[in-house]
């Protein structure tokens, strides 16, 4: 079994290492401002007080990135995302090292721990307002496999849904698989993306339906959290938006026209253009359309659903709704985890911390 999943594993990987060779080469690294820069040089020693084994790190949010309603990213606890060759490992090694990182589960050991990792869609360990020196830290863990995966499949869009926004890169090994999974997420994030917005928009409309569709279907934006929070992240970071997104866009000049000058955009909304882009949409984006076109128990083929859904006219509507059970089920599971990772105290204590910002949203409204 292990075996076949190995093939399985590599197959994907070949597929879209021959995919990304017909698509113009980008980087997710973005060439960041002194501020940013300072304030990466001021985390890299955090990681020091962590297990070898990491093969790509990045950090995220609003304790990285500026954000429309917060005064200082230093305010903010720091989002971390640790990629472990072998989490077992690693964890067990952690748990030595950092005991109190980690929540009751430390006491059943290793095993435990990865178990839970391993449990839903997302398949990532959060631990969660970590003190570290003079900061407060999050960090989860996820495989190298089930990250690679997420980002080329969207099988979550947890991980993925992260790297469709600007992040801050803190450890990176040259590793080739991830650095071209890193890319087709991008793509996949566009062509999904120009599938829901009209034949005329805005730059900045764009890079808002770019950051949000890790959030549609999410139960935590309906109670939980700040409900201005695409919108808050979106508007400070507009450059590092055309930073990430700038060559993906051009390389697919002949679909769509983004004026960076003007901030007005254009698409060929043609049916042969919702093909093309339908076509190139990430592998559990697709088998959920064709399960729910088989609904009727007739057997049907995945090309001939994509054409069909090309050419209807709610087919903006139809992705939607399958990004929407991506995301609501990883976040569901997530969030169950959330308790088992983090324990009673902290989860009550991080919940109320999203509803206080949450609250502060609804106040400005």
């Amino acid at each position: 079994i292990l075996r076949q999943l190995g093939l399985k594993f590599r197959t994907t990987i070949q597929k879209y290492n021959k995919l990304l060779r017909t698509q113009p080469r980008v980087s997710c690294i973005l060439k960041l401002p002194m501020a940013i820069e300072t304030f990466k040089q001021g985390i890299l020693p955090h990681l020091k007080l962590f297990p070898a084994g990491i093969c790509f790190t990045f950090a995220y949010g609003s304790g990285v990135f500026k954000q429309k309603g917060h005064n200082s990213v230093k305010d903010n606890m720091v989002d971390l995302i640790f990629v472990a060759e072998n989490p077992l490992s690693w964890h067990t090694a952690n748990i030595e090292r950092n005991p109190k990182h980690y929540s009751f589960l430390r006491y059943m050991g290793s095993k435990a721990v990865t178990a839970v990792q391993n449990f839903g869609a997302a398949k990532i360990y959060f631990n969660t307002l970590v003190p570290v020196n003079n900061a407060v830290i999050k960090y989860g863990v996820v495989s190298r496999e089930s990250f690679i995966e997420d980002l080329l499949d969207w099988n979550s869009l947890y991980v993925s849904g992260r790297l469709h926004k600007p992040v801050l890169v803190l450890q990176n090994y040259d590793d080739g698989d991830i650095k071209m999974a890193l890319e087709q997420n991008l793509y996949s994030a566009l062509h999904a993306s120009l599938l829901l917005l009209p034949e005329s928009f805005t730059e900045e409309r764009l890079y808002h339906t770019l950051a949000s569709l890790s959030y549609r279907g999410d139960f935590r934006m309906k109670f939980g959290e700040d409900r201005s929070k695409v919108s808050n992240i979106v508007k400070c970071q507009m450059e590092h938006f055309r930073s990430l997104y700038e060559p993906v866009i051009k390389s697919l000049d002949q679909w769509v026209d983004v004026d960076f000058l003007s901030g007005k955009a254009e698409q060929d909304v043609s049916p042969s253009a919702k093909l093309y882009h339908l076509n190139l949409l990430p592998k559990t984006l697709q088998m959920g359309m064709l399960e729910e076109w088989s609904r009727d128990g007739k057997y049907h083929d995945l090309e001939d659903i994509l054409r069909a859904a090309a050419y209807d006219t709610e087919c903006g509507d139809l992705v939607n709704a399958e990004i929407e059970k991506i995301v609501n089920q990883s976040s569901w599971s997530q969030s169950i985890k959330g308790v088992l990772t983090a324990g009673i105290f902290k989860s009550i204590k991080y919940s109320a911390m999203k509803v206080s910002k949450m609250m502060k949203s609804l106040n400005k409204t």
